[in-house]
């Protein structure tokens, strides 16, 4: 299915309708990456030396306050910028297990503490500095609790905040964006 065709589709669908013709959508981006990049020995793909890429941005809610995370100086784009559970869609699985192997990987947070999930409608970003396009699916965690967070070393330090004061703090490019598609 054509992908354009899928976006056409959405107007009227039920959030869980849309999701699941996001992960076509994902599928169909994925099949096109697979066939042109490298891939790592576990079978994920190597983007390292693409100039476009597919990337899920995590939002965790918790009391109506989203968590930020500052990334570390050990990551290779936007050290010590404020972001969110960010990781590349690399491998065919379904986006809310990719999910949850992030949330997992960078803040110890498992499927017990999960109240809700959606995934949004992507959007491309091209940042000229770096010369990547970024195609970014922002999603969108609630919490049942608000969990013991442990940060692995992509991020170096996190912060509880309301969304109006996201522009506190230096954040990645577009990352705003992301938020406005997830908290209407």
């Amino acid at each position: 299915m054509n992908i354009k065709k899928i976006i056409n589709i959405k107007q009227g669908l039920t959030i869980y309708q849309i999701m699941e013709m996001q992960e076509i959508e994902i599928l169909i981006k994925l099949k096109e990456f697979e066939k042109k990049l490298p891939k790592f020995s576990d079978g994920r793909i190597n983007y390292t030396k693409s100039n476009k890429c597919l990337v899920l941005t995590v939002f965790i809610v918790f009391n109506n306050k989203i968590l930020l995370l500052k990334r570390s100086e050990k990551v290779g784009t936007y050290k010590n910028k404020w972001n969110t559970v960010t990781g590349y869609i690399d491998e065919k699985k379904p986006i809310y297990n990719k999910i949850l192997d992030e949330i997992k990987e960078e803040l110890g947070i498992t499927k017990k503490d999960i109240l809700s999930y959606n995934l949004y409608e992507s959007f491309e970003f091209e940042d000229k500095k770096i010369n990547k396009k970024w195609v970014i699916y922002p999603s969108k965690i609630e919490l049942k609790n608000n969990p013991k967070i442990k940060l692995d070393w992509e991020h170096s330090e996190y912060k509880w905040i309301y969304p109006k004061d996201l522009f506190k703090y230096d954040i990645v490019p577009k990352l705003d964006l992301s938020l406005n598609k997830v908290i209407k």
